[in-house]
């Protein structure tokens, strides 16, 4: 199976399950007009839409498998985010939760913002809101990041999460709301599946941030740039941005000792808004 006639498998794979598209298309966090597309070959599904429609048909190890290797062939797939806002960024945000559901062991670097998993409602709508979103849209789009928190609690999973001390003091909210968010972080690693770790800024570096980057299992990695989010899915990619997570683990402090370095984090925060 070549990737130019996988919409037209994945159509005979749906109708044989006996599933209607538009069941499907719901399923897999997408319009039903953009899985006639993929049907029809008039749109080539990315990896992540194949994943999505895959699971929503319910196929066996063996046929995923199949699948997901002619999805592969292109090694790197580039999505830019004005198709994403196009789209909607709240689907974006379930088509996300989707795949979050399906991967137990996510490593996700962060050296910009608090990752999406462990913000707080007002952390999440400073973020969306430099997007300048229509109201009905920015609340759709933070009520489907929030929803995605759901699944730091489920059994089987491992979250971990890098995190640069300067994240921790970038502005983006007021003093006591940042003193919030910080508490967020706090509270999440106490979670059994979640280890966060913070690279202080006092610690000698191995490697430099670059960017924020996301590993679901030892499958694929996501990169978000200005302009797009990128998805590799070669192993030796993947292999890079996993030594590249484990240089940074190996420098950052986690546990009791990453507790106290956000708590006094968050204490000057406090303080500020005291004397303000």
């Amino acid at each position: 199976m070549n990737k130019s006639g996988l919409g037209a498998a994945l159509r005979v794979l749906r109708e044989s399950s006996g599933l209607e598209a538009k069941a499907v298309a719901r399923s897999a966090a997408m319009s039903r007009s953009k899985l006639s597309k993929i049907e029809t070959g008039s749109v080539s599904p990315s990896i992540t839409d194949v994943d999505c429609i895959l699971s929503a048909l319910g196929v066996s190890d063996e046929v995923k498998a199949e699948y997901m290797a002619a999805a592969r062939e292109a090694a790197t797939e580039v999505t830019a985010w004005r198709l994403v806002r196009r789209l909607g960024y709240s689907r974006k945000q379930r088509q996300v939760q989707a795949l979050e559901s399906r991967t137990a062991l996510l490593r996700l670097f962060q050296p910009s913002l608090i990752p999406g998993l462990l913000q707080t409602p007002e952390y999440a709508r400073a973020v969306f809101a430099r997007k300048n979103l229509p109201e009905t849209q920015l609340e759709r789009t933070i009520g489907a990041r929030l929803a995605r928190q759901a699944v730091l609690y489920s059994e089987g999973k491992t979250f971990r999460f890098i995190i640069t001390e300067s994240v921790l003091r970038w502005r983006i909210l007021p003093p006591l709301a940042m003193a919030g968010q910080l508490d967020r972080l706090i509270s999440a690693s106490r979670l059994p599946g979640v280890d966060i770790g913070i690279v202080a800024l006092s610690t000698p570096q191995r490697d430099f941030p670059g960017h924020s980057f996301a590993i679901k299992d030892d499958r694929t990695v996501t990169v978000e740039l200005v302009h797009a989010e990128t998805v590799m899915t070669d192993p030796r990619d993947v292999s890079l941005y996993v030594s590249k997570f484990d240089r940074f683990s190996e420098s950052a402090v986690s546990g009791d000792e990453m507790r106290t370095l956000v708590e006094r984090i968050r204490d000057e925060f406090l303080r500020e808004q005291e004397t303000a």
